[in-house]
């Protein structure tokens, strides 16, 4: 059974000493607040706050681009969130990434095109969005960290907690899918 170890950034995290000095949102789901805000729901510090959690680690520069946009995708697959299915798919398509391993995304353990990094961090990803069926197995937990440091993990386990908190804010609230345009500011 894995713990959380004393001194580890994890244990830092859950207990608090782990917070950025300044966190400016860089903006990656800023346009799931526009179409909340529109909605009628305060944009308040709430919503800002799940803003930040994106920005904390600047996922994209340290995954890559590609693989955060996979596990969004992965994440508002399982979840159903057609708002954040449409912003990430164009997002993803705009970056480079092919049709291909977008249709196939859903069949990913199957599918020869998905590196061993990408096949772990997928997994995790499906482990930490459906925890309440199983929690997360250590033989998951063992193939994830074959591939990320203790820190990247961590960073990772935040990029899914953030898109399924999105997913939360943008399916309850309806937020209105299709209008979504890579790179708009």
């Amino acid at each position: 059974m894995r713990r959380v170890l004393p001194g580890s950034t994890a244990e830092r995290l859950l207990h608090g000493a782990t917070r950025p000095a300044s966190i400016v949102p860089h903006g990656y789901h800023a346009h799931a607040g526009d179409a909340i805000r529109t909605l009628g729901v305060g944009y308040d510090a709430s919503l800002e706050s799940l803003s930040a959690l994106d920005a904390a680690c600047d996922l994209a520069r340290r995954f890559g681009a590609a693989l955060i946009a996979l596990v969004d995708i992965r994440v508002s697959q399982i979840n159903g969130c057609a708002y954040c299915l449409d912003m990430h798919s164009k997002d993803a398509r705009s970056i480079g990434e092919t049709e291909q391993r977008l249709y196939v995304l859903p069949g990913w353990r199957e599918a020869p095109f998905y590196d061993e990094r990408e096949r772990a961090a997928l997994e995790w990803t499906e482990a930490v969005t459906r925890i309440a069926d199983e929690g997360v197995r250590d033989d998951v937990y063992e193939r994830v960290r074959r591939q990320f440091s203790e820190k990247e993990l961590v960073d990772l386990t935040l990029a899914v907690i953030a898109i399924n908190g999105w997913n939360r804010l943008a399916i309850p609230f309806r937020a209105p899918v299709g209008d979504y345009q890579p790179g708009r500011s």
